[in-house]
């Protein structure tokens, strides 16, 4: 099935099967993991046995388990990326995430197909089309408001899924060719280079530097804990965790953060309900600031808001630990608002940079009336830590003692089970009935004495019956259906429940339903569009035969083919460094003095031997980021079976 519109989904990411299985512990309803191949975080791929562990163990709660096949495919991977689908069907996995139309012009299994962010849906008419095209689920723009996603819902009737949390890319998913133009490495093939995170000169059309250095398309993380219930309002049914590059701790943190918050709306609404089974809790307390972050933004959600950009650095620089009150010299001492612990992560910024500190060992000087006063002494010697000095403000990203939390079981989920213990020919009978309506019944054959004691064997009957310890069940209630009281020894009851136990994991499995493909409508939708730029990534004849069937007439080739030699949009963002900078015609409008001066010329960016020149377009209220194709990349054959080429491409741009 599809989400039904009571249903609320928490949808956590993995980038291997035992993160997905923390993640479905933590309270996930579904996960999304990469493949052996073909997804947009090419370091994360999984084989397919590890999926079909992984999808047993999450059937087994009613969680869903997604693959990601979203990049953009060349005709020659076209075989192999129909092979691996039918080879995740085969593995159970209930949907594909996908960006490549030409994968519904293939013959593939009937599996749901969820619409990738990559697909850049952001208006009423695009959710439409490819909700009649087949899909099931539909992964809406990040930039979107919470207003535009309601006017989407309100006219579309396929379930909404919005990231709201984690890393933002700078431009609208599916719309970033730098790191293809500079380096041969292709976002859309699953090996962006982060240029965003690199640090750039902006220059105004007069050559005035604006500002110098600064990581100015690098954006704060998306953190939307304020907004979630108006989004369920505005019509979201999945909620998205970003993060399939991120750890173990990153995903359990998260994850559990917003299980709380969606139960504690679910407990106020009782007309919607979660997408899986059980109850979840979680054993420690979750705080989004503990793990990477580079800030929080919750972006576009309620409108264009002032500092979404993590200009400073793209690193994670954490919590605010302290002032630096002196300085050893094999050691500093820090007055704390927090205890410290050996191994804690420390940084403090040295001008521009951020200065990254290991306390090696920690001791307690005492207290004051301005907190707690540590004696650090780090891993580094002193005079290789550029900038330190009395007074200096120390963020610590690395919290032992809370991380130590995580490395142990930190969660616990369990569904609810009743158990009915009766007579049965020539011995008892153990019937479960859970909380989603399934039943099984298992009986084992045993002698059975009257009880000398009434109230003991009744109590020891409960009591062994009840012990439903690390499986994944915990009792609603017991009931036993005897005609008199009978000694059973606690062995053969104990034999009885754990057999009873496997049986009802195995129906639980059996009964499972996976959801079926979405037909697409006949005759076929037609495109809002009837040309098609190199921005819609069409890579493969498939997908060019795709667009053709719903009314395209002119398709260009995806930038990836080499065939835009010229400067054009390498980028196009929602963010606007003229914003940012307070040079927008509209923030001047009505400014006496200063209306009608300011217009949207263009500005530089530069970052090493980068060049690009930025356009604002202020009806849509963006900015494009225009370059060309370094020559040597765009002579050399566009990326087929390979995730990037050509090799000597690979170093020209570090990853941030």
């Amino acid at each position: 099935m599809s989400l039904l519109d009571h249903q609320i989904e928490l949808l956590s990411p993995a980038k291997t099967a035992e993160i997905g299985r923390e993640a479905i512990l933590h309270g996930a309803d579904a996960v999304y993991i990469g493949g052996p191949a073909f997804g947009a975080r090419h370091n994360a791929s999984n084989p397919i046995e590890d999926i079909s562990s992984l999808v047993e163990f999450a059937h087994k709660f009613r969680s869903r388990i997604f693959v990601t096949i979203n990049t953009i495919l060349h005709d020659a991977e076209l075989e192999a990326a129909r092979k691996q689908i039918w080879q995740l069907y085969d593995a159970g996995v209930d949907a594909l995430i996908i960006q490549d139309m030409g994968l519904l012009e293939m013959d593939l299994p009937p599996i749901q197909l969820h619409a990738s962010t990559q697909c850049d849906i952001r208006t009423v008419e695009k959710a439409k089309f490819l909700g009649a095209s087949g899909f099931s689920q539909l992964v809406l723009a990040r930039e979107l408001t919470i207003e535009q996603i309601r006017k989407i819902r309100a006219e579309v009737d396929t379930p909404l899924e919005y990231f709201i949390h984690g890393a933002l890319c700078v431009a609208f998913s599916g719309q970033c060719y730098i790191s293809h133009a500079d380096t041969g490495r292709s976002a859309n093939r699953g090996d962006c280079s982060q240029a965003c995170r690199l640090p750039y000169t902006l220059s105004d059309s007069k050559g005035r530097v604006v500002a110098y250095e600064k990581h100015l398309l690098s954006m704060k993380d998306n953190d939307q804990s304020a907004n979630l219930e108006a989004l369920v309002d505005a019509g979201i049914r999945s909620f998205k965790i970003e993060g399939r590059y991120k750890d173990m701790g990153y995903v359990k943190n998260i994850t559990a953060h917003y299980r709380l918050l969606l139960d504690e709306i679910l407990e106020r609404r009782p007309e919607l309900s979660r997408a899986s089974s059980g109850h979840t809790r979680v054993l420690f307390t979750p705080d989004v600031d503990k793990t990477f972050h580079r800030g929080h933004t919750d972006y576009f959600a309620n409108g264009r808001q002032d500092e979404i950009g993590a200009f400073d650095s793209p690193k994670y620089v954490g919590v605010e630990l302290g002032i630096v009150s002196r300085l050893g010299t094999d050691h500093f001492d820090l007055v704390t608002n927090a205890p410290m612990a050996n191994g804690d992560g420390l940084n403090y910024m040295n001008k521009r940079e951020v200065v990254g500190v290991q306390a090696n060992v920690v001791k307690k000087l005492g207290d004051s009336t301005e907190g707690e006063l540590w004696r650090v002494f780090p891993n580094e010697q002193m005079r290789e830590l550029p900038g330190l000095k009395a007074g200096a403000s120390v963020m610590r990203n690395r919290d032992h003692h809370w991380e130590a939390s995580l490395q142990k079981k930190s969660s616990e989920r369990k569904v609810a089970l009743q158990l009915a213990l009766s007579e049965d020919g020539d011995g008892l009978r153990l019937t479960l009935r859970d909380e989603d309506g399934i039943t099984s019944s298992t009986h084992a054959a045993m002698a059975l004495q009257p009880a000398q004691h009434a109230d003991q064997a009744e109590a020891a009957l409960h009591a062994s019956l009840g012990k439903l310890g690390n499986t994944m069940f915990e009792v609603d209630s017991i009931a036993l259906s005897l005609s008199q009281p009978w000694f059973v020894p606690s062995s053969a009851i104990n034999a009885l429940r754990r057999d009873a136990i496997a049986a009802h994991e195995a129906a639980r499995l059996a009964a499972w339903q996976r959801p079926e493909r979405k037909t697409p409508d006949e005759p076929p939708a037609v495109y809002p569009d009837t040309q098609l730029s190199y921005l819609a990534n069409v890579y493969n004849e498939k997908a060019r035969a795709f667009y053709t069937k719903h009314g395209v007439q002119m398709i260009a080739a995806a930038y990836e083919a080499h065939e835009e030699a010229g400067e054009v949009p390498l980028m196009i963002t929602k963010h606007c460094l003229r914003f940012s900078f307070n040079l927008c015609p509209k923030q001047a409008k009505g400014v006496q003095g200063v209306q009608g001066q300011v217009r949207a010329e263009p500005m530089t960016l530069v970052s090493g031997d980068e060049r690009y020149t930025l356009r604002f377009d202020c009806k849509p209220c963006e900015m494009h980021v225009v370059g060309a194709m370094k020559p040597g990349i765009l002579a050399s054959p566009p990326p087929s079976n390979v995730p990037y080429s050509p090799l000597t491409f690979h170093r020209q741009r570090p990853r941030a």
